[in-house]
C-alpha cells in the first residue's frame, strides 16, 4: 500500500511541471500518406546536431564549436518508436543515416527552386528540407505513417540525462575515440549529460562505424528506460518533475503533441516494464553498397524490412512464438521456440551483464 501511495503522490506531482513545448507544424504540407491499419503509435525521434543552448563550456567540452562555426543543424540519430495500440509494449529501431532512399521532388531551403525526386542519404532528407521532408522521405521508403515527431538538441539530451543523475553503461572494450573526445576504459561508467552525449555519438575507435553507433545508442536507450522506469525516479516527485521539465523543455514535437498528451502517454506506460521494450535495427541488405555520387550507402533487406513495417503497421508481435503441435503419445507439454528474425534485444538486458 505503501508504495502504491508514493506512486500516486509522484504521478501528482508531475501537475508541478513547468515550460511549453516548442512545436513546429511538420504534417500539414504532407499528401498521399500511408494509411493508419490500427490505433498503435508511431513516433519518429531526432536527435539534431544542432549547437543552439549549449553553454561556451559544454561547447569546449565537445570540441564541437559554436552556432557561428558550425551553423544550423543535420540529423545526428535517427530512431523509430514504435508503441503498442494498448501501450503495454514498445520497439525502438535505428534508422541508419546513410540508408539509401528517394527523396521526393520537393523546393529548396532557400524556396527559390524546386528540386525533383533523387537519390540520397536519408540524412539528406533532413539537411535539405527539415522534419517534414524526412517524414515524407521515411514514409514513402517505409509504408509506415507517422504519428508524431519529436526532435532532440545536443543540450536537451545533455539536460535529461543530467535530471536523472545520469546514466549507467558498460563497455567490453577500451574506448578512445578522437573525433567524439571519450576516452573509457572497459567496465561500468555512470555517464554525465555532457559524457552521454560523447558516447551516443562515437563511431571512430571499433572499426564499425556507424552500425556500432547505433548498437550502443540502443544499449544507452535501453540504459535511460531502465533508469526513468525505476524506483529511484518514479517515487521521488522532485526528480521526476525535474525529469519531465528536462524533457519539455529540450524537445520539438510537431503542433499536434502537446504537454498534456506526454503526461497521458507516460501515465498509460508506468507500468511498461523494461523487458517489453525491444530495440533492433531496420533489417539490412548491404551495409557498405556503392552509388555513384554518393558513396558508400546502407541498402535495406528487400524482404525482411518491409515484413517489420507490416507488423508494425498491424501492431503485430516482432518475435514469434512457435509451438508445435503435441504428438498423441506425448503427456508433456510442447516447448515453444521464440523466434527472433530481426535479432531484437529487450531493454532489460545490457552489453556486460554487469549494469545494476
Amino acid at each position: 500500500m505503501g508504495i502504491i501511495l508514493l506512486s500516486t503522490f509522484s504521478w501528482l506531482a508531475l501537475g508541478q511541471v513547468s515550460g511549453a513545448i516548442d512545436r513546429i507544424d511538420v504534417f500539414s504540407g504532407l499528401k498521399s500518406r500511408p494509411e493508419k491499419t490500427s490505433k498503435a503509435l508511431n513516433y519518429l525521434l531526432v536527435g539534431s546536431d544542432t549547437r543552439e543552448g549549449l553553454t561556451k563550456e559544454q561547447q569546449k567540452l565537445l570540441r564541437v564549436g559554436s552556432t557561428k562555426t558550425a551553423a544550423g543543424a543535420r540529423s545526428d540519430t535517427m530512431l523509430l518508436v514504435h508503441i503498442s495500440k494498448a501501450r503495454d509494449k514498445a520497439m525502438i529501431i535505428s534508422i541508419p543515416r546513410d540508408s539509401l532512399v528517394t527523396v521526393p521532388a520537393h523546393t529548396s531551403m532557400d524556396g527559390k527552386s524546386q528540386i525533383g525526386a533523387t537519390q540520397a542519404k536519408i540524412n539528406a532528407a533532413f539537411a535539405w528540407g527539415g522534419a517534414p521532408l524526412l517524414i515524407q522521405t521515411f514514409e514513402a521508403k517505409s509504408n509506415l505513417k507517422i504519428d508524431h515527431y519529436i526532435e532532440v538538441s545536443f543540450a536537451g539530451f545533455a539536460g535529461i540525462v543530467d535530471a536523472i543523475g545520469g546514466i549507467q553503461v558498460c563497455t567490453k572494450r577500451d574506448i578512445d575515440d578522437p573525433n567524439s573526445h571519450l576516452v573509457l576504459p572497459a567496465g561500468v561508467h555512470t555517464l554525465n549529460g555532457i559524457e552521454s552525449l560523447k558516447y551516443v555519438r562515437t563511431r571512430d575507435f571499433d572499426g564499425m562505424g556507424d552500425l556500432g553507433r547505433m548498437q550502443r545508442q540502443q544499449q544507452f536507450m535501453s540504459a535511460v528506460l531502465r533508469k526513468a522506469t525505476s524506483t529511484g525516479v518514479l517515487l521521488n516527485p522532485i526528480k521526476l518533475v525535474n525529469f519531465f521539465n528536462a524533457t519539455v523543455a529540450s524537445l520539438k514535437t510537431d503542433s499536434t503533441l502537446n504537454q498534456d498528451d506526454l503526461l497521458t502517454l507516460a501515465k498509460q506506460m508506468k507500468n511498461l516494464s523494461p523487458g517489453k521494450v525491444r530495440t533492433l535495427t531496420i533489417p539490412l541488405g548491404n551495409t557498405n553498397a556503392r552509388v555513384a555520387g554518393l558513396g558508400s550507402v546502407v541498402t535495406w533487406d528487400s524482404v525482411l524490412a518491409p515484413e517489420l513495417f507490416q507488423r508494425l503497421r498491424d501492431d503485430l508481435p516482432i518475435v514469434d512464438e512457435v509451438t508445435p503441435s503435441p504428438s498423441a503419445s506425448s503427456t508433456s507439454t510442447p516447448k515453444v521456440t521464440i523466434v527472433d528474425k530481426f535479432k531484437t534485444r529487450t531493454a532489460d538486458e545490457d552489453p556486460c551483464g554487469a549494469l545494476k
